[in-house]
Formats: structure tokens, C-alpha cells, sequence
């Protein structure tokens, strides 16, 4: 096979398109690849797709996949049409997209790589700049958004992640049906996300769920919002867990300071115990951290407390769940412990949410894990100077979009 069959297959040309030459350089490690078309062709106009005759021509140069690690440049005059509705414009060639400086190949092999590895790495082992490598994460990202259908969505999560330091903070909306980013808003202010569900009201027609924690602008705008808002609000499991888990902390870490200074505390090295669910268990002594349970501690009654709000999320009948609630409540209200007392006012303000997602199933599990993976984009990209390219970021991995140029499938 020679060298221009080779190469008009390995990307898939066709007619009117061919293989004028292979500018073999040895001295320079490099390949140019340069590219024809037949001379009485007509190509279609990029806006109608009607066939014009070519007006004039443009020189054009695409980075492609090394070959036998040379590397390789696509040469072409690429052709542009004079159309009588649209005028002139400059024809769309196969092998790569408009405004790339690369081929689609090049884009699908770079997508992929900067899916599981740092901007700055990819940039190095393909051999280009780290501007030219985020500028294909950005037309991926971009692509993506275009071809995505926005479906209805049933169950909503809203979640707030920081962007910087300094209490920097943009919202994060999940389909919890897909566990896919939705749309990555600037601020986690009311109008912000009232505008967004303003905007996508008709996608948001059957919702039956929005998960979130207990941030009042989210609470204020889905009810401004939503129909039947506040009966399809649901405060997270896990956060209301975690205000649980810090209340005992403090109770811990007062009584702890006091044992001290009375002669010996009983509750060192213990914080991490005491934290832990007894589903997941993981004691490092757990015979040893029941009998701690069982002595006259004000550490062990927010234990009893806050173990017995963990078993209150599995309830059928939202009577049986609001009374056991409210009878765990007053428990609270009694335990003259300030700060189990100060969550369980908390508590009773947003019951209706609880119950929401007691009757509804509904957690931020998925919005809390995608949270996580956001975090580590960040770590692993060092931060971001603006929100602009966070979103990006979090949309190419998140987004759950199909980013592969059109150009690559070319067989």
C-alpha cells in the first residue's frame, strides 16, 4: 500500500478529497500529510448545504496522530464556496471541525486522556501547548452541550461546592435519575437559581423530588418557583446526619476538657468512635467502646441521640415517622446538652423537609459523591482562576456528555 493510499484511509477521505503528497522529513521527526480536491468539484455551503462552485481558497494546517512517533501535519487548501443566499464562506472539511487546529482523531485521542490525567500532563505527552490542550477540553465541552437533549427531569439535587477560598461558592444541579451535572451555577444567591428554574421550568414539569441541605436561598427559590414546592423539598439525609455527628463532637470535646482537668478522661482517642454508625461499625476495641457507651456520660446520651436519629429515615407512614421524630424531639429538648438542644430547634424548624425525604427516598448521595469528584478536579488542577473554567471542568467530567468530534467516527 503506498503511502497517499495509506493515509487517505487512515482518514477516511473521499471523493472530492485525496492525497496530493507525503512531505517525508527524517531530520525533523515530522510528517505533512498534504491534501487535494478535484478541481471541478462543487462543495456544499456550511450554512444551507446547497452545492456552490469553489469562489477562492484558504491555506489550512491541522495537527494529527504521530505516525511511528513522527509528528504529523494535514496541509490543505480548503475551498470557499460563493453562495447566492449566504455569499462567500469557507467549506467544512471532513477530517477536522471548524475553528480546530487539530483533526478529529487528534481531538478523540486528547479527550480521552484528559478524562483520567491533569490538563498540564496531556499537554506534555502530546506534544502540545497547555492552552491548545485546554482549548480541546472547551470545544469538547461545547459540543457536548449542543448534541445533549434535555430531558425531564424527576428528581432534582442541588448542592453547593467552593470554588475558591473565602467562602467562593457555585451551585451544582444533578438529575438524580442520570447522576449526571445538569448546569453549574456562578453563585449559590435566591435569584440566581430562581433564574435558572425559571429558565428550564418545562423540564422541570414533572419533578417529584429536589434534594438539598437546608440553605434558605434554595428553600426560598424552588418554592418561589416550583408547584407544590415545599411538599417536593427534601433535606438531605446525610447533612442532617452531620449536624447530628458535630453536636455530639462538641458535647465530647467539652465533657473530655473537663475530665482532664479532674484527673483522667475516659473519652481519649475516642472521637472517631463515638462518630462512627453502628451499621458501618469499624471499632478499633468495639467491647470496649459499648462499655464506654453504658457509663453516666453526657457524650454516651448524645450517642443515644444521635444513633436514634439515624433510625428514623426508614419509615413507611409519614404519621408513624412524625411522631417518633417529634418524640425524639423532646429528648432533646431535655437533654440539657446545648448544643443537641440548639440542633433540635434546628430540627423542628425543617421537619416537613425531613419527612419529605423520609416518604420520597430521597437523599443528595449522588450530588454529595459528584462533590467529591469536584474536589478532586480542583486538587488535581491545582484551582481555577475563574468560574468559567471550573464549569468546564466539572461539565467534562460530570456532564455525562457525548464530546467525540463528529470527525473521528469517520471509518
Amino acid at each position: 500500500m503506498q503511502d497517499k493510499e495509506l493515509y487517505e484511509r487512515l482518514l477516511g477521505l473521499k471523493a472530492p478529497w485525496m492525497v496530493g503528497d507525503v512531505d517525508l522529513r527524517m531530520m525533523e521527526s515530522k510528517v505533512t500529510v498534504k491534501l487535494g480536491h478535484d478541481p471541478l468539484a462543487k462543495f456544499p455551503c456550511p450554512t444551507c448545504g446547497i452545492e456552490c462552485p469553489v469562489y477562492d481558497h484558504r491555506h489550512r494546517q491541522w495537527r494529527h496522530l504521530d505516525t511511528c512517533g513522527f509528528v504529523t501535519m494535514i496541509e490543505a487548501e480548503v475551498p470557499r464556496v460563493k453562495c447566492k443566499e449566504h455569499g462567500v464562506r469557507q467549506t467544512l472539511v471532513p477530517w477536522a471541525e471548524s475553528g480546530s487546529g487539530f483533526t478529529a482523531l487528534f481531538e478523540a485521542l486528547a479527550i480521552s486522556w484528559l478524562k483520567v490525567a491533569p490538563v498540564n500532563a496531556v499537554s506534555e505527552r502530546m506534544k502540545i501547548s497547555w492552552d491548545e490542550a485546554w482549548g480541546i477540553m472547551e470545544r469538547a465541552v461545547n459540543r457536548g452541550l449542543k448534541r445533549r437533549v434535555d430531558l425531564p427531569v424527576k428528581d432534582l439535587a442541588i448542592d453547593e461546592t467552593s470554588f475558591q477560598k473565602h467562602h467562593e461558592y457555585v451551585t451544582v444541579l444533578v438529575n438524580r435519575e442520570t447522576g449526571v451535572v445538569i448546569e453549574i451555577l456562578d453563585d449559590r444567591k435566591k435569584a440566581t437559581l430562581k433564574t435558572w428554574l425559571k429558565k428550564n421550568k418545562k423540564q422541570l414539569q414533572e419533578v417529584r423530588s429536589v434534594s438539598m441541605d437546608m440553605w434558605g436561598p434554595f428553600i426560598n427559590a424552588v418554592k418561589d418557583v416550583i408547584p407544590d414546592g415545599e411538599k417536593k423539598i427534601c433535606f438531605d439525609r446525610f447533612h442532617v446526619a452531620s449536624y447530628f455527628g458535630k453536636a455530639l463532637d462538641k458535647v465530647r470535646a467539652s465533657e473530655h476538657r473537663m475530665l482532664i482537668k479532674n484527673g483522667a478522661s475516659s473519652l481519649t482517642k475516642t472521637k472517631h468512635d463515638w462518630l462512627r454508625t453502628k451499621s458501618k461499625g469499624g471499632y478499633k476495641d468495639k467491647r470496649a467502646f459499648l462499655r464506654l457507651t453504658r457509663l453516666n456520660l453526657k457524650t454516651s446520651r448524645a450517642w443515644r441521640i444521635k444513633e436514634t436519629a439515624n433510625g428514623l429515615w426508614s419509615y413507611k407512614y409519614r404519621g408513624v415517622a412524625e411522631k417518633n421524630w417529634i418524640a425524639l424531639l423532646g429528648w432533646m429538648a431535655r437533654s440539657r446538652l446545648d448544643p443537641v438542644v440548639k440542633v433540635g430547634k434546628m430540627v423542628r424548624k425543617f421537619l416537613w423537609g425531613i419527612l419529605n425525604a423520609i416518604m420520597l427516598k430521597a437523599t443528595n448521595a449522588i450530588a454529595e459523591s459528584i462533590n467529591a469528584t469536584i474536589q478532586k478536579i480542583k486538587s488535581r488542577a491545582c484551582g481555577f482562576r475563574n468560574r468559567a473554567r471550573f464549569r468546564t471542568a466539572i461539565m467534562f467530567h460530570k456532564g455525562g456528555l457525548s464530546m467525540v468530534p463528529s470527525g473521528a467516527l469517520i471509518g
